[in-house]
């Protein structure tokens, strides 16, 4: 499923594929906004959104072999929630 494909689903219950659209424009702009924030965004039962600090480190270069070094930087991280283990598990 893609972006489009998210829109059409809530467009069903919404009655309007516009309202559809603004409405998960504006819940991934809500995420996106908490994350650059470094908030945590919690759905229950679902799951939470974070942002991970990763640290520096050596890496290399796959062409070249040659190592590099890779900055620290933040990172988005997602972590189901225990319901929807469930619900994909079985």
């Amino acid at each position: 499923m893609n972006k489009g494909d998210l829109v059409n689903e809530v467009a069903k219950v919404v009655g309007s594929k516009k309202a559809a659209e603004d409405a998960v424009n504006c819940f991934l702009d809500a995420i996106t906004g908490a994350l650059k924030k470094d908030d945590k965004v919690t759905l229950i039962g679902f799951g939470t959104f974070s942002v991970t600090k990763r640290a520096a480190r050596t890496g290399r270069n796959p062409q070249t072999g040659k190592e590099i070094k890779i900055e620290a930087k933040k990172v988005p991280k997602f972590v189901a929630g225990q319901k929807l283990k469930d619900t994909v598990a079985s």
